[in-house]
């Protein structure tokens, strides 16, 4: 469905004049035919008195940002994207079947108003003429919280927050369902699609790219790379219903509750490992250098047993948890 822009139609202002005149003229003719005893002019006016709201109908405002797709009689006939105060067909009715989805998303929160309720002969209040109406605003979408299984096996909890915004009016109305709807669950697919090609932390042998080389690829070393690929992969499911989307980011990432605890005990031991081994490398680099300034300044000379011996104290000294407690020998080296 190709969208057809109504731009000609800004005589909004001119119509509803020329309706309200009509209304005081229809009055007058009434009242003067009454008078005068002309029965076919009464019955004119009185049709236009009974029947003059119709035209009122084709009234529209459009505000900045805002779009009304507008069918008649199952036709589309375009929509008005532009801001201002139109008149077109008064049996032209607008489409909007997202109108009253409510989505975890800016723009669509429900403040408990209630709208006006549709009257016998059609006509609707303002609040329903504003659900119908389509926002071309920037809109942010927060997705609920997904559990997904990573590369290796391990379940994750992760969100993300998508901002989007609708381009083709025609297409999001007609080619989908309801494409609040779409989107969200595009969201939800494209999401577990990326995850599953990544490890939670950076592990060994894997490939997340596609190359067929392991890489350091990770959901939380890489968070932004991961958020592009969730992007590209969401806007091309989205395509068909009109919307671009503009920008994803990861909004929660944290491993599942039930190995929370695990992973965390793994982390800490990992942390543990690399901190030990500076140490031991910092450590060793402290004894050699001790040993050098001792041959160099010749100020013992120590064979191999007492150099060994030496080693290990220093080490036992340098890698150890607590103060260590000097031992003072007051007899002889040997």
């Amino acid at each position: 469905m190709n969208e057809i822009v109504l731009n000609k139609k800004k005589n909004g202002l001119v119509a509803a004049l020329g309706l309200l005149l009509l209304y005081a003229a229809a009055i007058v003719l009434v009242v003067y035919a009454a008078n005068q005893d002309w029965t076919a002019l009464a019955v004119v006016g009185g049709l236009w008195l009974g029947l003059g709201w119709i035209p009122f109908l084709g009234l529209k405002v459009v505000g900045p940002q805002e779009a009304l797709v507008l069918t008649l009689f199952g036709k589309y006939v375009g929509t008005l994207k532009e801001s201002g105060f139109y008149f077109v067909n008064p049996f032209c009715v607008a489409v909007n079947p997202a109108a009253k989805t409510k989505l975890n998303q800016s723009g669509d929160v429900d403040n408990g108003k209630k709208g006006l309720v549709l009257s016998a002969n059609g006509m609707s209040g303002n609040a329903e003429m504003v659900n119908k109406k389509i926002s071309l605003k920037a809109m942010t979408l927060n997705n609920s919280r997904q559990k997904i299984n990573d590369c290796l096996g391990n379940p994750v909890e992760i969100g993300i927050a998508v901002i989007w915004r609708v381009t083709d009016t025609a297409k999001a109305v007609f080619d989908v369902d309801n494409y609040k709807e779409y989107l969200s669950l595009q969201c939800d697919s494209a999401l577990r699609n990326i995850v599953r090609l990544y490890p939670y932390d950076v592990a060994p042998d894997v490939d997340t790219t596609g190359d067929g080389i392991a890489d350091e690829g990770s959901l939380r070393g890489s968070s932004e790379v991961v958020a592009e690929r969730i992007r590209q992969e969401i806007q091309e499911k989205v395509c068909t219903a009109g919307i671009e989307v503009m920008e994803a980011r990861i909004t929660y990432l944290a491993y599942a509750p039930e190995i929370a605890a695990v992973m965390l005990q793994r982390q800490q031991a990992s942390a543990i490992i690399d901190a030990r081994k500076m140490i031991v490398d910092g450590a060793v680099g402290m004894v050699e250098m001790a040993l050098e300034r001792l041959n160099e300044n010749d100020v013992v000379h120590l064979d191999e047993e007492r150099k060994a011996a030496m080693v290990s104290n220093l080490l036992v000294v340098l890698c150890g948890n607590h103060d260590a407690q000097p031992v003072v020998n007051s007899g002889s080296l040997y």
